[in-house]
């Protein structure tokens, strides 16, 4: 019996100590081994001297409604190529000309009213006061003219500089109000690149310095240059905005684009 019981703690004894030697393998072999890492995301795999570039048009206007109307006709669609000085859309003006028709009327009448006084001043039959009133009469009319004039200008949207429309945010027979945004354009011509640079790299970049852009949606690479440097660093970002152009014309390049930008030398 008590042969027995040796027996189990022998026993009891060997497991632990086989337990206890595995966990100091264990621990050695954790302490050796390197310490196992995920790969680094794509964009600190990225050229960290690579700037991104936005293209942009020399001009993009929203234009707005500068009266409350009903549009009569829409002369343009996404993506018109329009002149400058080109009707884009007009309104419904039958108001505002019948006002002009009746400004013009009074405008007669206090202008006879005018000329009859001052024939009778002449005669000395009406008073200086007579005539006066007369001659104020008539420029209130011919003032209410020019506002209605005026007024009629407004009835027809005309395209500020030759361009693309690009956003159309109103329908033919549709009602507006003052101020509401009737369609955006952008302009024809070369476009420039956006584009913000380490504030460090002041010290090598001036207008005309020159670089390569590539541009993601066409994966073509273009040969630029500086035409203009902010005046103030962004002391947050430090960073510094400039503005740049592309060499050559190339019509495949629109406004919106954007790309990568690489200065050779400046780190």
């Amino acid at each position: 019996m008590l042969f027995m019981k040796k027996s189990k703690y022998a026993q009891w004894a060997l497991g632990c100590t086989a337990i206890w030697l595995a966990s100091q393998a264990l621990a050695q072999t954790t302490a050796v081994a390197p310490a196992v890492r995920s790969a680094p995301p794509m964009a600190a795999q990225a050229d960290p001297h690579a700037i991104r570039v936005l293209l942009s048009p020399e001009l993009e206007t929203v234009l707005a409604s500068q009266m409350l109307g009903r549009i009569a006709t829409l002369n343009v669609g996404l993506g018109t190529r329009v002149a400058k000085g080109r009707t884009l859309l007009s309104f419904d003006c039958s108001e505002a000309n019948a006002r002009l028709r009746m400004a013009q009327a009074e405008y007669a009448n206090a202008k006879e009213t005018q000329d009859v006084k001052e024939r009778l001043r002449k005669l000395d039959a009406a008073g200086d006061s007579e005539v006066m009133l007369a001659r104020t009469q008539a420029d209130r009319a011919r003032a209410a003219i020019a506002l209605t004039e005026v007024q009629m200008g407004q009835c027809v949207v005309k395209a500020p500089f030759s361009g693309h429309i690009v956003k159309l945010h109103v329908k033919p027979a549709q009602g507006v109000n003052v101020g509401v945004p009737l369609l955006e354009m952008v302009s024809d011509g070369p476009l420039k690149l956006r584009l913000n640079v380490p504030s460090r790299w002041l010290h090598a970049l001036k207008n005309g310095t020159t670089f390569e852009v590539v541009i993601d949606e066409t994966r073509k690479t273009y040969p630029a240059k500086v035409t203009a440097i902010n005046a103030r660093v962004d002391a947050v970002a430090q960073t510094i905005e400039m503005e740049a152009r592309i060499d050559g014309q190339h019509p495949e390049l629109l406004a919106g684009m954007s790309g990568v930008a690489r200065f050779p030398g400046l780190q």
